[in-house]
């Protein structure tokens, strides 16, 4: 394993204690929260990790009984392989990506698998790629984690009946970012 390897694995094992010590059913607060800790970079592959993380962990505290620990370790193991730039290069956003292998992971399913939960896993990411594109570039991991968490949000409401909190967001990392899109974003307040 390499530097960078290990680096990044030690910024994963953070993102999944902060998880497990996180009594928070507000997928967006936790993920502001996790933002602004220093091992997360303002653009990078740890987003592939956070922002599903996000989603397992205010789902679970909501209610939805699978076992945290287990799906935030297969929440690494998924993300992890994503590299980054994904957005530009594969014209799949890592944070959309994450969002459906959120859902994947707390329903099982996998390349063989058929129903209802193959189709939600793939729609919830096509959804929050929809989003995403709808902006455009260049690249900004917060906006694109931003639009994915409120996506799966809406979506989770929709096809499962859990209400998870849902606030405005105003970005506090635009002066972080060299490539802000300003007025142009969403959730850039000045």
């Amino acid at each position: 394993m390499n530097e960078r390897e290990h680096e990044m694995d030690e910024r994963f094992a953070q993102i999944k204690r902060e998880c497990l010590k996180s009594a928070s059913k507000d997928p967006v607060a936790l993920l502001i929260e996790l933002m602004k800790k220093d091992y997360i970079a303002i653009h990078g592959p740890e987003h592939h990790v956070l922002d599903g993380a996000c989603l397992l962990t205010a789902l679970h505290n909501a209610g939805m009984d699978f076992d945290l620990e287990a799906a935030l370790d297969e929440m690494i193991e998924r993300g992890s392989k994503m590299p980054g730039a994904t957005c530009g290069q594969w014209g799949v956003c890592g944070s959309a990506a994450s969002m459906g292998a959120a859902l994947s992971i707390i329903h099982g399913t996998g390349p063989l698998s058929g129903g209802q939960y193959y189709k939600d896993n793939l729609r919830l990411a096509s959804q929050a790629l929809d989003k995403i594109a709808d902006i455009g570039g260049p690249r900004c991991c917060k906006r694109n984690a931003y639009l994915s968490i409120l996506t799966a949000i809406d979506f989770v409401s929709r096809q499962y009946g859990i209400t998870l909190p849902k606030g405005d967001i105003a970005c506090t990392f635009s002066k972080q970012n060299r490539q802000c899109i300003g007025a142009s974003c969403p959730f850039f307040k000045g």
